[in-house]
């Protein structure tokens, strides 16, 4: 029972002006393609710490350093509605308090000035599967990642979707895909037939981002199932 709200009776014409963290890695990479490519993105701000090396006429770039204060360039920040946040690390070697000092800080940081500053943002945030909402669970990564959830959703703007993705599969012709994603994308048919829960395509999960963002979803935390969903919809809707 899933269902695509119909937020474009209300916002009719609405067209995305995005923010996009984590443009250099393999899911930012994913997400600014698809918005860079969507007939609803306007226009699409990197923040990074390094470029993309992308040139598009919808891209603007903002090197920044420091990801935990953005009180020198919050002027370059106002006139967005939508945030893809794409940045992420993994918990391996990595002990709670600096997991949670990457993972749950620097994440609401840049989430709260945002809101603040763009209260009509639809804020976008790449979790993963196996989150833990309660924050009171074993795996310390699940805990920490349910905590920042859970954070996000209390913010004060339009709208915030929490999309916890599986395995992905990456786009061909990208330069930073994982080799390891790389490697198993080969057999992604196979996992999709046994395993549709726990898998989606990079293609999806940007459309999907997109797509919540201009047309709003039913649910708040968005599962495998629901960025496909989302995306095989949109997909015949264009036609």
């Amino acid at each position: 029972a899933f269902k695509i709200d119909n937020e474009k009776s209300r916002y009719p014409g609405m067209k995305l002006r995005a923010i996009i963290f984590g443009a250099t890695g393999m899911v930012g990479e994913g997400v600014l393609h698809e918005a860079l490519h969507h007939s609803s993105v306007d226009a699409v701000l990197v923040i990074g710490r390094k470029s993309s090396k992308l040139h598009h006429p919808k891209l603007a770039e903002l090197i920044h350093r420091d990801f935990y204060d953005y009180s020198g360039i919050e002027s370059q920040l106002r006139g967005y509605n939508a945030c893809f946040f794409c940045l992420g690390v993994s918990s391996i070697g990595m002990d709670e308090q600096e997991y949670t000092r990457i993972t749950y800080n620097l994440t609401m940081r840049a989430a709260t000035t945002l809101a603040r500053l763009n209260p009509e943002m639809t804020f976008c945030y790449v979790s993963g599967m196996g989150t833990d909402g309660t924050e009171r669970g074993r795996r310390m990564w699940a805990r920490v990642k349910g905590k920042t959830e859970n954070h996000l959703a209390a913010l004060p703007c339009r709208a915030v979707y929490l999309f916890r993705p599986g395995f992905i599969k990456p786009i061909r012709g990208l330069r930073n895909a994982y080799t390891l994603s790389r490697i198993l994308g080969v057999i992604y048919p196979v996992w999709k037939a046994l395993i549709p829960g726990a898998v989606c395509t990079l293609e999806d999960l940007g459309l999907a981002m997109i797509e919540a963002a201009c047309s709003g979803y039913s649910r708040k935390i968005l599962e495998n199932a629901d960025i496909s969903l989302i995306a095989r919809t949109a997909r015949e809707s264009a036609g």
